[in-house]
């Protein structure tokens, strides 16, 4: 099975991306499952209902969210109603929606997907990471007997350190790790050592001509001066959609080969092969 996760989509400029590009990137790549971190979406800070079903009409299978998860407030209803959009699994007990879920790929096959936030330099302590994703790999466990042929985590944090300590918490247990949070694309995609694929950070669906997606004056402006004068506003130049693509043995769940995905704008290179 081929999976493609994609990075967190940055505003206007970001949606219109993954709805002009995503099915034909699909298509290209003979995508069966695609996960797609939208908490950037809707002006930066979160993500309203209405452009998470954007992103589903658009080809995402799931969209996933993060610690901006509920700045915008209509998502609390949306995700009470939306078993594709994920909140983190260890926010507040109380939050609506799930943080896990089981999904059909082509073929009737089964994909769980989780979403975890990390506690290392984030605004505020949430709950343990690693003992959420112990418990909903312990309740959807990857086998041919649990009907689950692949799993896919989004760990979204701050941290790089956190986020490698998870993929080897997570080694053998799913087919792909995945950081999500800084916009900023990493270099160490790889297949750990019992078989689970690995990238720190998959980057941002954005415009890399800004700071960390955001128009760069504003930012710069606080850098340099330590003043603010405006809100930050997403930048709206071209964008690189960035990610990563993982190819899934069906017995064993676990990863064959895994890609960087850098398609269009600033970033842009070379993709995964077709196969013959």
């Amino acid at each position: 099975m081929r999976i493609l996760f994609l990075g967190d989509v940055m505003g206007r400029a970001g949606r219109a991306a993954i709805a002009e590009r995503l099915a034909e990137l699909r298509s290209r790549l003979r995508c069966d499952f695609c996960v797609v971190n939208g908490e950037n979406a809707s002006g930066g800070m979160g993500l309203t209902g209405g452009h998470a079903q954007l992103l589903l009409d658009s080809g995402a299978d799931v969209v996933t969210l993060g610690d901006h998860a509920f700045d915008q407030k209509d998502m609390l209803g949306f995700v009470q109603k939306e078993p594709r959009v994920l909140r983190p699994l260890n926010f507040a007990k109380d939050a609506p929606g799930r943080g896990v879920g089981v999904f059909e790929a082509s073929r009737g096959r089964k994909v769980m997907v989780a979403q975890v936030l990390g506690n290392v330099f984030m605004r505020r302590a949430f709950d343990d990471p690693f003992s959420a994703l112990d418990s909903a790999l312990r309740a959807h466990p990857m086998s041919a007997m649990a009907g689950v042929q692949a799993a896919v985590i989004d760990f979204h944090a701050e941290a790089t350190s956190e986020k490698m300590a998870a993929g080897h918490f997570c080694d053998g247990r799913v087919s792909l790790v995945v950081g999500t949070h800084t916009h900023v694309p990493t270099g160490d995609t790889q297949i750990l050592p019992r078989g689970t694929g690995y990238m720190t950070d998959a980057g941002m669906c954005g415009d890399y001509d800004s700071i960390i997606g955001m128009d760069k004056a504003e930012p710069m402006r606080r850098f340099v001066t330590g003043m603010s004068k405006e809100r930050f506003s997403p930048a709206v130049g071209d964008v690189t959609l960035s990610g990563v693509l993982v190819e899934t043995d069906d017995r064993s769940g676990l990863a064959t080969a895994v890609w960087p995905v850098r398609e269009g704008g600033r970033l842009s290179q070379s993709l995964p092969p077709r196969q013959q």
